[in-house]
């Protein structure tokens, strides 16, 4: 699966391991950098599904929008552009890490 970054701000964080915007405990940037990896090495949407660690999964009210978790609290949320029929192979943008119980 291909990679885009939607959000400048997250492309810096991945480029030079840190950001202004996102003040996250050094774990979370190194399993921000795994799931990239992850993500990256993706053929299709299955091998997202296959990998338990991701909690990969569709967010609720949206066809397009997915995460996957980078911890319990933290989770890297992105939309898929499809390029396929059967909604298996796409363009991932990467949108944003969000704290999932917002607090």
């Amino acid at each position: 699966m291909e990679l885009r970054f939607l959000n400048k701000k997250l492309e810096n964080l991945y480029t030079s391991g840190r950001s202004p915007k996102y003040k996250l405990d050094k774990q979370v940037i190194i399993s921000f950098f795994e799931v990239v990896s992850i993500l990256e090495a993706a053929k299709d949407i299955h091998d997202l599904w296959k990998q338990p660690s991701l909690n990969f999964e569709k967010l609720h009210g949206s066809p397009v929008r997915y995460s996957a978790r980078l911890n319990r609290q933290y989770r890297l949320e992105m939309s898929i552009e499809w390029l396929d029929e059967a909604l298996t192979v796409g363009i991932l943008g990467l949108e944003d890490i969000t704290n999932h119980y917002g607090g």
